[in-house]
């Protein structure tokens, strides 16, 4: 166990936050939501950020993609996509709770809108459509509209669309929140295949410290207002896990006491 907040020993950085602090408002108004935030972020790890409600975790993961900007501090996402690493504007693929779909496009056609923006040829985003189809399971539902799919499809379509970004580094804020456990824990094992098919960086927000417990190379703790990083851990249990199984129950179990032991002393 570690209170440190860089990535493991030896890793290069993808996602780096230097003292980062989001002031809202100005005055006797102003909240502070997260004070001097420094957290480094290897290229192929799997991050999962817990707290209690209200302690920064979307306002964080909203200023690294860009959405909104920090009052202090500095956020650096590397592009190693090409021949070499470049500091670059933070603009990797957001995911939400809510799959936010179009509901007048069909499923190909809701995965097709970030193709259209990246400017790829009719041809080249109908390629493109088809991979990402069959890479959440859906090749037989591209025709579909929102409407006719369950929730945990919706999802799955909702990930199509963000990876259509073709981005190393994928933000996920509560993306099963909504679901019932069983599908939820599919969509585990799903994004686990993605995200080591595709070697992809994942910051990944939850209220649910078992499913963080389930997905994580390392949780990091935030306090409560103002978030700041107060604990984490590496989970070392070996994949594939099993969100039940007796070590992601231990692992869950500390990471709640402290969790406890922070929500109690704020409320003190």
């Amino acid at each position: 166990m570690t209170s440190a907040t860089t990535a493991p020993a030896g890793a290069t950085t993808s996602v780096a936050l230097a003292g980062v602090t989001k002031v809202y408002g100005r005055g006797e108004n102003a909240v502070l939501a997260l004070d001097r935030v420094s957290l480094d972020v290897a290229p192929g790890e799997f991050v999962c950020l817990v707290g209690a409600s209200g302690c920064g975790k979307s306002t964080l993961l909203n200023l690294v993609a860009g959405l909104d900007q920090p009052s202090g501090g500095r956020i650096e996402i590397t592009d190693r996509t090409g021949s070499a690493p470049s500091v670059r504007r933070p603009s990797p693929g957001l995911m939400f709770q809510e799959a936010a779909l179009f509901p007048w496009l069909t499923v190909a056609a809701n995965i097709e809108v970030p193709l259209k923006l990246r400017g790829l040829s009719r041809d080249a985003r109908r390629q493109r459509v088809a991979e990402l189809l069959d890479t959440v399971r859906l090749r037989d539902f591209g025709r579909r509209r929102p409407h006719e799919l369950s929730g945990g499809m919706r999802q799955r379509v909702a990930l199509a669309r963000t990876l259509a970004l073709d981005t190393p580094v994928l933000l996920m804020d509560e993306p099963f929140g909504a679901l019932d456990a069983m599908t939820r824990d599919l969509l585990h094992d799903e994004l686990e295949r993605i995200w080591t098919e595709r070697r992809l960086t994942v910051l990944f927000v939850t209220h649910n410290v078992r499913e963080a417990a389930r997905l994580a190379d390392r949780i990091v703790l935030l306090s409560s207002r103002p978030g700041r990083i107060i604990y984490q851990t590496p989970v070392t249990t070996p994949r594939p896990r099993r969100i039940d199984s007796p070590e992601i129950a231990a692992v869950a179990a500390e990471v709640t006491d402290r969790l406890r032991t922070e929500v109690g002393r704020h409320g003190q």
